[in-house]
């Protein structure tokens, strides 16, 4: 069975993501700039209003994900505010200047992230060898790693996620995503071999079936 996870900003797209049957939701704001921490607010209304697993967005600005000035201590204070407020799983990632994982900060992150289930974000299409930086991912305690597989969208980069899939070898989970629709979702689980899926796109479960 498929899972799919649908990213949101607002209380109107978790509520139709719900509608249409998505088992987790990825819970940012700001999704026009590729997602930015949520508020906490939209945090506490979702879980007076569902039961599936939210998963926050930890990143507290928009543009590249290299560390600088106060970025990693914003980035553990948001942390600590999503778990206070009850994230039942968190997503984040930074790298370096030269395109791999900030092992140094994935592991304070990580440390600090009381045991709940990690995501890695697309911050992973911008290293430089993805199979080598899946192996710091696992090393460092990361759940599943958000990828397109380097390409333009899930669809064209799904040779490259079958790759990773392989190397992973059930150690970290691979989750497709950008450009997930219903015409392609089968497609991308066919090639890739994945279990789950990620969209911002609130689509039947009737395209994952089969699976």
């Amino acid at each position: 069975m498929v899972l799919l996870e649908v990213c949101i900003d607002d209380l109107e797209g978790a509520r139709a993501a719900l509608r249409g049957q998505a088992q987790r939701l990825e819970v940012c704001s700001r999704l026009d700039v590729g997602g930015l921490t949520p508020q906490d607010d939209l945090l506490r209304q979702l879980k007076a209003e569902t039961r599936v697993p939210l998963y926050c967005m930890v990143r507290p600005r928009g543009g590249d994900f290299v560390l600088r000035d106060d970025d990693l201590a914003r980035t553990l204070e948001d942390l600590e505010r999503v778990l206070d407020g009850g994230a039942d799983g968190v997503v984040y990632g930074w790298i370096t200047p030269d395109g791999r994982v900030d092992r140094a900060a994935l592991e304070q992150l990580v440390a600090r992230s009381r045991g709940v289930p990690v995501t890695f974000h697309r911050a992973f299409e911008q290293v430089h060898d993805p199979v080598q930086e899946l192996e710091v991912l696992i090393e460092c305690g990361v759940t599943r790693v958000l990828t397109a597989g380097g390409a333009k969208d899930a669809h064209a980069g799904r040779q490259v996620l079958r790759t990773l899939v392989d190397a992973a070898r059930g150690r970290i989970g691979i989750l497709p995503g950008g450009g997930v629709r219903a015409h392609n979702a089968a497609e991308i689980l066919a090639a890739t071999g994945v279990t789950e899926l990620h969209s911002s796109t609130v689509f039947p479960t009737a395209a994952l079936s089969g699976f």
